[in-house]
């Protein structure tokens, strides 16, 4: 019979499965390369701002008209 204690992380390092970290490493690289392509992307996108300049006010100029006359 085993009386020695052995620790949860003890126990977790030793039975993890050999060939899983090369596949861990390829997931966790493709993930933050996905990442970083799109935050590549977004910065790359082109923005237009609107901003106050010479163009004429489309609602500057009302024109008013009189209330229609009743019979």
């Amino acid at each position: 019979m085993n009386n020695q204690f052995e620790s949860t992380y003890t126990l977790l390092a030793r039975s993890e499965e050999k060939g899983r970290g090369v596949l861990e490493i390829l997931v966790y690289a493709v993930f933050i390369l996905g990442v970083v392509f799109s935050i590549w992307q977004f910065a790359q996108t082109p923005m237009e701002i609107s901003a106050p300049g010479p163009e004429p006010c489309v609602a500057c100029h009302t024109i008013t008209t009189p209330p229609p006359r009743g019979s």
